[in-house]
């Protein structure tokens, strides 16, 4: 028998390593360039005027006159001795927190009870989710007029022989921060029902209906199986209600312009009040920087939570 023995040198597989390597990093390189179209306009839109505005809070300057000297860390030092300044501080935080709640809340109860076989669900949802997609400016307006002293909210409370919780909702220092909260939440909880419903319809079944066979009710189901899985959810809407929140100011302008009394200031309506109002671009911009400050905060705890809610799933 004669064996045939094949002389054929093949490559070793170790000299189309640094090919493969070529291969792969050229596509990484190439990647790059498409983000020039984006990240050019980002750059002037939003990075270069932010780096003035920082900029600018280190100075005295009115937003007219071209001459502007600098002043270090006054407009900073001004900020913390300024009451105003910390009760609008103060005003930003309650309202986010409570508004935050509230649409949570009420954003998920909506869409646990919007995720059943009811004939309306759809229409409801549509309906629920309405007030998201109109204007914050059109919103505040709409309210207002329902807030007014003879308004339908004091009406309805005089028909049903209620009058004495009649209120002036927008003039009582008391509860004008609140009526603002209300608006905010009717507007945007339809927008945290979206997301409460898009994490629903990747909870299995299967999951569910083995927690009914070993005896859990409705409330164990959702704490013990609904609520891990909608983690991701929870964060999201936590985060962006809490954003928003911080940066309120169409449905405070329109409706109070940060009265009575100081009572609905807030951070974005003092900036807006010191820029365009006193002139003091240079203290205005300081205060639009511990606003950019907050939300910057909040959305690295975004990103750390929505990465740990991935390692943990």
């Amino acid at each position: 028998m004669t064996t045939t023995i094949d002389t054929t040198e093949t490559p070793p597989a170790v000299a189309a390593v640094p090919s493969t390597r070529r291969l792969r990093r050229r596509p990484r390189t190439w990647l790059w360039l498409f983000l020039l179209p984006a990240a050019v306009p980002y750059l002037f839109v939003v990075l270069v005027p932010a780096a003035q505005g920082a900029t600018y809070s280190f100075t005295d300057w009115n937003g007219l006159n071209p001459d502007w000297s600098w002043v270090g860390l006054d407009n900073y030092v001004r900020l913390i001795n300024d009451d105003q300044a910390v009760r609008a501080v103060s005003n930003t935080v309650l309202l986010a927190v409570v508004v935050t709640i509230f649409e949570n809340v009420i954003g998920l109860l909506l869409a646990l009870a919007l995720h059943t076989r009811i004939k309306s669900r759809n229409v409801l949802r549509v309906v629920f989710f309405a007030p998201v997609v109109i204007l914050s400016v059109v919103v505040a307006f709409l309210w207002q007029f329902i807030f007014i002293p003879s308004g339908p909210i004091n009406e309805v409370l005089r028909g049903m022989g209620l009058g004495d919780l009649a209120q002036n909702w927008l003039g009582d220092p008391q509860i004008a921060l609140w009526s603002i909260a209300a608006i905010m939440i009717w507007q945007f909880s339809g927008y945290a029902m979206v997301i409460y419903l898009a994490g629903l319809q990747g909870v299995p079944q299967e999951q569910l209906e083995a927690a009914s066979l070993d005896g859990a009710g409705p409330f164990k189901r959702f704490w013990y199986v609904v609520r891990p899985l909608l983690a991701p959810a929870i964060t999201v809407n936590v985060m962006l209600s809490l954003i928003r929140g911080l940066m309120s100011f169409d449905q405070i302008w329109v409706t109070t312009q940060g009265g009575p009394a100081q009572s609905t200031e807030t951070l974005s309506t003092l900036v807006y009040r010191n820029a365009f109002q006193y002139g003091e671009l240079g203290y205005s911009a300081a205060l639009a920087v511990v606003l950019a400050v907050f939300v910057a905060v909040l959305a690295i705890i975004q990103y750390r939570l929505l990465i740990r809610s991935g390692k943990n799933s």
